[in-house]
């Protein structure tokens, strides 16, 4: 959409110039609002024509049975889609009797722009009805980052050429018709009508439903009040049903004259309050919301996204597009996160019903480390969900005989819903994925409370399944038997490399935080036996290794497995899930996602730079990134081994996975964890931030009164950047710190714009940042080295052809 004519490229705003039927589900999808607990969709005011309408509320679903051809043991018995709740943005229409309908009547003129900075979405049209009559039309509408319930419209109508009699519509409105969804399993399983009604109520300007899922058996409530401004004689009144709470406006207008409502929204929803709790609680929220008042709202919206982007903007010179890309990608994963409070992120936020609404460990492994260098405060809300799911996933690993916990592959409420166990149970890298979070957020932050508890426990949790999970052979090495990797083109392998050395992070990490925090420990049954069991499995996890390739195998065996013919495979064949069986895809050497490279990024000193660099060279040809998530992991590994224009190629397709739709799904909702990687591709591959572990190997935990200057905490930056970027600078928050990085093409310079003295790591050297004294260092020249190649017809289009194509602005 970013190359599509309706759309152009600015620094701070996304702008539709006119309006395109052929991209309207997917605009519907890049114009979405959230807060991480309300959500709307990109819809038209009027509701119609749409691609897919939507209003959700986080944790919000049904439940559904998971057919199964032929049931076994520990087999998932339902799942969880999340689903469309009652929609409170529409605001239908009628010009001298026409309803609104942008397909019919001639539309003269139509933008939307959605102000990053703002966390506004503005529209204008202007529309000739079909018996001649011309209006112009405004809107403007937000979901509250401050007022978590709440969000608000303001819509306007003025009569352009004659007088006209207009009535606008406001409706709250449930079991919205819902499109086909097709045979894609990516795809939202369709429900129809999940709500059942409980409530409806309609008085002057007020208007309130209340529904209850059937199966679920979660209640929903939704309010609404208005504000109204128009010529004399301006009369409204309401009325309400079962799925529909409605107030109708109506005005005869003169040429000038404007009809104004200004609509305010709350929700609610709980599966143990009562229906007048519910009741009130809406009816509460959107008499603040009202008490606040719309420029109430947007000022205090800006001053949240001010704060925000002070400590996460990321600025790009020499590449229009992604400097767009990179803050619209911040925005939404602002967005799905902001105000969460203790519910998981869906892999597509609020944004859609792709993937049913389900978390995966996409969020813990891309997400969480943009959020914790920029908004920590939503990672912590996260991880905390994450504990609160851990009764479910203790269920989960007795089912499978193991101790500890097994997180779920993909969830809404903690209970596993993948119904298809190669792909989902036996990805256990989910727990040390987890960890790791935990490791990351603790580290970044300081919070030792947060250490102490929760985050102690799901240490604790993971720990023990790995240990229960593995066993040493007789010569005393740890293996991990029967897992799936984060390549999903590989399943029930033998030591995924990955999932080894995250778990040995898991494990000594468990150990280090029972040493630091006995009484809690104790109280968790941990004991010094059972820690010891940990640090020796850590110690001796199987590395798989094919000496005679000189390169990491991604799990044993992988590279003596029969190559994938690529060079007969079509274009049109990818995703190869869609068009071969996965029997045919386990037994290949061909790679969904990266995987080892992946293990790489995550783990980056456990492997050598000449390691890295074969290991890249070889697992590139085999990737053919029918994931969103592989990209900004491809980049990451090609700015560090020298590839700095594929680098650059695959930052380019991470940051426009979206907006260029090239997952061919954006009209289900955006790819939270591609968005991030965006963020990853510039900040930790052009940037070159990493987070070393401890020369003993562990993961550089920190605790108690630990000082971030110290050898603990080691974050290192080693910049790169590609033609035709003249610049790259960011901002990271490290333990209270807020530390400016400005990269130019040969010096890099390091400010503390908050916070007191920071040592880190330039190009592995020892440097101390201190608030007086901002410290600029060289940026040696890259190497020059081959570019490797990749499987026929999967090389990522060239930003540098294409830029010098369309002679991008230079000053981004």
């Amino acid at each position: 959409m970013i190359t599509h004519s309706s759309y152009v490229v600015e620094p701070w705003r996304l702008r539709e110039t006119e309006l395109s039927l052929d991209v309207l589900a997917q605009s519907e999808s890049v114009f979405a609002l959230s807060n991480g607990h309300v959500g709307w969709r990109g819809n038209l005011d009027e509701g119609e024509p749409h691609g897919l309408p939507g209003a959700y509320l986080n944790g919000v679903h049904e439940t559904r049975p998971l057919p199964y051809a032929e049931a076994g043991y520990g087999y998932p018995e339902s799942g969880q889609t999340m689903i469309n709740v009652t929609d409170g943005k529409v605001i239908r229409l009628l010009v001298d009797d026409h309803p609104c309908d942008l397909r019919y009547g001639e539309l003269t003129a139509h933008e939307r722009v959605l102000d990053f900075r703002t966390g506004v979405l503005h529209r204008t049209a202007e529309w000739t009805t079909p018996g001649g009559r011309a209006v112009r039309i405004t809107s403007s509408r937000l979901v509250s980052l401050t007022q978590r319930a709440v969000a608000a419209v303001v819509y306007e109508v003025t009569p352009l050429d004659g007088p006209a009699a207009v009535a606008v519509q406001s409706e709250l409105v449930a079991n919205e018709q819902l499109p086909d969804t097709g045979g894609d399993p990516r795809v939202a399983a369709a429900i129809g009508s999940p709500l059942r009604p409980e409530e409806d109520f309609a008085q002057d300007t007020r208007l309130r439903l209340v529904h209850r899922t059937e199966r679920s058996g979660q209640r929903v409530g939704a309010a609404a009040d208005h504000l109204i401004e128009g010529p004399e004689g301006t009369l409204w009144s309401s009325q309400s049903e079962p799925d529909v709470s409605r107030l109708t406006v109506t005005a005869t207008l003169e040429p000038g004259q404007r009809l104004r409502l200004v609509k305010f929204v709350a929700y609610g929803w709980s599966a143990e309050r009562s229906l007048p709790a519910v009741h009130d609680q809406v009816d509460g929220a959107v008499a603040a919301a009202r008490s606040t008042g719309w420029e109430g709202l947007v000022a205090e919206q800006r001053e949240y996204l001010d704060r925000f982007w002070a400590c996460a903007d990321v600025e790009v010179g020499g590449d229009a597009q992604i400097q767009q890309a990179v803050r619209f990608a911040l925005f939404h994963v602002l967005q799905a996160a902001a105000r969460g409070e203790e519910r998981a992120i869906p892999a597509k936020g609020l944004t859609g019903t792709g993937y049913d609404g389900h978390s995966f460990w996409d969020i813990e492994s891309f997400v969480l480390p943009v959020l914790t260098s920029t908004a920590p405060q939503t990672v912590a809300s996260v991880l905390r969900w994450r504990h609160a799911t851990l009764p479910a996933a203790r269920q989960r690993a007795r089912q499978l005989g193991l101790a500890g916990a097994a997180f779920p592959w993909r969830t809404i409420t903690g209970a596993e819903c993948s119904a298809y166990w190669p792909a989902g149970t036996a990805a256990f890298h989910v727990n040390a994925d987890i960890a790791n979070a935990v490791i990351r957020y603790v580290t970044a932050t300081g919070d030792m409370e947060f250490a102490r508890g929760p985050g102690l426990e799901l240490l604790v949790e993971t720990a023990r399944l790995w240990r229960s999970l593995g066993h040493h052979d007789t010569e005393g090495v740890f293996h991990l038997d029967g897992v799936t990797g984060p390549d999903e083109y590989s399943a029930v392998t033998h030591d995924n490399l990955y999932t080894n050395l995250m778990a040995r992070r898991n494990l000594v990490a468990a150990a280090e935080a029972a040493v630091r925090y006995p009484e809690r420990a104790a109280e968790l049954g941990v004991d010094d036996e059972e820690s010891a069991a940990w640090r020796d499995a850590a110690a001796r996890i199987a590395v798989p290794y094919n000496a005679a390739l000189g390169v990491h195998e991604q799990s044993e065996g992988f590279t003596r497995l029969q190559h994938w013919d690529f060079d007969a495979t079509s274009p049109d064949q990818y995703p190869l899930l869609l068009h071969f069986p996965y029997f045919d895809l386990y037994r290949k050497q061909v790679v969904k996602q990266a995987d080892l490279v992946l293990a790489m990024l995550t783990c980056p000193d456990a492997f050598t730079a000449e390691e890295k660099a074969r290991n890249f060279a070889y697992y590139e040809p085999l990737t053919v990134r029918d994931s969103s998530l592989s990209a900004c992991c491809q980049a990451v590994l090609a700015a560090e081994t020298g590839h700095l224009r594929l680098a650059y190629a695959y930052l380019g397709e991470a940051a426009l996975m979206d907006l260029e739709n090239l997952e061919h799904n954006t009209r289900d909702g955006l790819h939270m964890a591609s968005l991030a990687g965006t963020w990853i591709a510039l900040v930790i591959g052009l940037g070159g931030m990493r987070h070393h572990d401890r020369p003993d190997g562990g993961p550089g935990a920190l605790g108690d009164g630990a000082d971030p200057t110290a050898a603990g905490a080691r974050l290192g930056f080693a910049p790169r950047l590609p033609e035709p970027l003249s610049r790259l600078a960011f901002t990271v928050l490290v333990r209270g710190r807020r530390l400016r990085v400005d990269i130019r093409s040969s010096t890099v310079r390091y400010t503390l714009a908050e916070g007191g003295p920071l040592r880190l790591l330039h190009y592995g050297e020892p440097v101390t940042v201190t608030p007086s004294e901002p410290v600029e260092l060289p940026v040696p020249p890259p190497a020059e080295v081959a570019e490797p190649e990749q499987p026929t017809g999967r090389r990522p289009a060239d930003r540098l052809g294409r830029l010098a194509a369309a002679g991008s602005d230079a000053d981004g």
